[in-house]
């Protein structure tokens, strides 16, 4: 593992952000809407009216048209991993690969099975078993989510995995507790529950739209409804799951919480930031005040990443350059313990060469002791400053998250409370309001990944592998040249998309 070309890694970063940032403008979506059209045909078993048969048939449709293409893009995120992250995928591919290899064969084949029942089974299978393939694709689809969650969870909290000098890769040691990490759990449930809203402003708002151009407004109607009603629990579901995983982060990754929240200096009681505006000049360490404007909620941030009064969050500061104080190891010290783990990888395989097992058990011994295996990631830094992030996009991504978190309660209680009412078609400025909500839940899902993937800058795997050494050997103009024929193809994709979606709902239910 060495150090390679920072533009070939730039290039690198930026395809894989491509590709992950149009894969998430379909994965959301399909999430979220495969629940609400196997909640709609339950309704139609259960009641036997053709409206809810009739209903469930048009939201099929335009969720078969997003499934297709975020299937076509997710294929090639996966492949990335090989051709653009060579060894990272050698260094680790066999933790790595596991979850990722549970979610093709179990879920997407779960998915796959039943999709041609769900599109072509209407009246050639019984009613119930019809709904069962409905549930399986949209359970299948959650599932899927749940696995590559979990593959990225591990990246952000490496637990159930060993070192072996002799192989020099990480192996597997438990696998229930990647399987099974609160982290990733966590981290799983506050997706898809930002998949859930995006289906649920989906349907809502082109609900509306029907109802704006009284065009099937009675099926349009009981779409709006349902919708609200799943987009109000949906949004009280991801407002507490959001608070287990910025505890988990809290936990795990204090310098992404520390961005995410612009704090330099560490503070007991800390408080969350509600509002405000970054100073671009301020760096760590320096004596600048890091907000030019602020408005802060007192022991919010505390409480939320600490579960208790009078404890201490850790700032950007105190992560660089440590704090004695609170017992935070600065980074400096932990590159120190990170170049003696890798030194002794060297010696260990020399030893090995030569047959000399009393070289190779002390230098088993200095690799494994002072918790500098721990740290070999930081071996690979040449300046504590190297772990901050991205400051200002993490924060500003964060808080356009939350904020948007924040307005999905309030619009589905109204529009809630509104479908209830005779009248709701008099309520046009609301109406308008839900179609272009329509786009708002893709902004936030985006700002969430953005958040989870440059916080934790500069790690490929936290604290173990460093975005630079990841990073396959390939000539520049390769990623360059694949970049732009991805950013091609990707455009044309969603573009069809939207044509077809467009299409699809002029037709109409």
């Amino acid at each position: 593992m060495q150090q390679l070309d920072t533009s070939l890694i730039d290039w690198s970063r930026a395809q894989f952000a491509l590709t992950a940032i149009y894969h998430w403008l379909f994965v959301p979506l399909t999430i979220g809407l495969g629940v609400v059209m196997a909640l709609m045909e339950t309704m139609y078993v259960r009641t036997g009216r053709a409206f809810w048969k009739q209903t469930t048939k048009f939201w099929m449709k335009l969720f078969g048209i997003n499934f297709a293409i975020g299937v076509a893009t997710g294929l090639i995120l996966e492949f990335e991993f090989g051709t653009n992250w060579a060894n990272y995928s050698w260094f680790v591919g066999d933790i790595f690969g596991a979850p990722l290899a549970i979610e093709g064969l179990l879920a997407f084949f779960l998915e796959a099975t039943f999709f041609a029942v769900m599109f072509f089974g209407w009246d050639r299978v019984s009613k119930k078993f019809h709904l069962l393939s409905t549930w399986l694709v949209a359970i299948g689809s959650n599932l899927s989510a749940y696995w590559i969650l979990i593959a990225n969870a591990w990246m952000q909290n490496p637990v159930g995995t060993s070192f072996n000098p002799d192989t020099m890769r990480n192996e597997m040691s438990n696998f229930l507790d990647i399987a099974l990490s609160h982290f990733g759990v966590a981290k799983f449930l506050h997706t898809v529950g930002g998949g859930y809203i995006t289906a649920a402003l989906f349907v809502l708002g082109i609900s509306a739209f029907y109802m704006l151009k009284n065009k099937d407004f009675a099926l349009a109607k009981k779409s709006f409804i349902v919708a609200a009603s799943f987009g109000m629990l949906s949004s009280l579901f991801v407002l507490f799951s959001g608070d287990e995983s910025a505890y988990q982060v809290a936990q795990k990754q204090p310098m992404k919480l520390a961005a995410m929240e612009g704090l330099y200096k560490g503070e007991v009681n800390a408080g969350i930031v509600a509002a405000g505006v970054l100073n671009p000049s301020k760096t760590a360490g320096d004596d600048k005040e890091p907000f030019l404007f602020e408005i802060k909620a007192p022991y919010a941030l505390g409480l939320m990443a600490t579960r208790g009064l009078d404890n201490f969050t850790p700032g950007i500061d105190d992560l660089v350059f440590g704090n004695e104080k609170f017992g935070i190891e600065g980074a400096d010290k932990k590159i120190e313990k990170g170049k003696i783990a890798l030194q002794a990888l060297k010696d260990y395989k020399l030893a090995k060469d030569a047959n000399d097992t009393a070289a190779m058990q002390q230098a088993r011994e200095i690799l494994f002791g002072n918790q500098n295996m721990q740290n070999l990631g930081y071996g690979y830094l040449d300046d504590a400053k190297q772990i901050v992030p991205p400051v200002a996009l993490t924060f500003y991504s964060f808080h356009v998250m939350v904020a948007l978190g924040s307005y999905f309660i309030l619009l589905f209680f109204v529009t809630l409370f509104l479908a209830m009412r005779k009248n709701l078609a008099e309520y046009k400025k609301i109406l308008w309001l839900c179609v272009f909500s329509i786009p708002l839940g893709y902004v936030a899902c985006e700002a969430g990944w953005i958040v989870a993937e440059v916080g934790r800058q500069p790690w490929a795997i936290q604290d173990l592998m460093p975005v630079g050494v990841a990073a396959t050997s390939l000539a520049g103009t390769n990623i360059m040249i694949s970049f732009a024929l991805f950013a091609v193809l990707f455009t044309v994709l969603f573009i069809a998309e939207i044509k077809i979606m467009l299409k699809q709902i002029k037709i109409g239910f």
